[in-house]
């Protein structure tokens, strides 16, 4: 994902999944590599952004002795922010049903763990 925020004019639609929709087609459109090799390489794309999470967090407690504290825990959310557009796009990527294979996850996950 971008690291550079759209002027506030040209944000996405206010609905999550409008956007996650928007998102996977300029994707879709713009992707170099097609077919099943490009559905991988979308999936993978979630590891490189966790990464980046984890790299954040390095920088933010400076537990890196040659770089020091290179990172802010607001660079820290705004990665998290791209791992959780990253997983949905990739979700809806596998499936145009993401919004309700999602949302049936989560209300498993809900019950399971909150007993509601």
């Amino acid at each position: 994902m971008s690291d550079h925020l759209p002027p506030p004019s040209d944000l996405p639609p206010s609905d999550l999944w409008d956007s996650i929709d928007g998102l996977c087609g300029w994707l879709d459109a713009n992707r170099p590599v097609d077919g099943r090799e490009g559905l991988l390489l979308r999936i993978l794309k979630l590891s490189e952004e966790v990464g980046e999470v984890a790299e954040a967090v390095i920088g933010a407690t400076g537990q890196n002795p040659r770089k020091g504290t290179t990172h802010t825990w607001d660079d820290v959310q705004s990665e998290l922010c791209d791992v959780a557009v990253t997983a949905l796009v990739a979700l809806r990527t596998l499936t145009p049903d993401a919004r309700e294979v999602f949302a049936g996850h989560l209300a498993r996950v809900t019950h399971r763990s909150l007993g509601a």
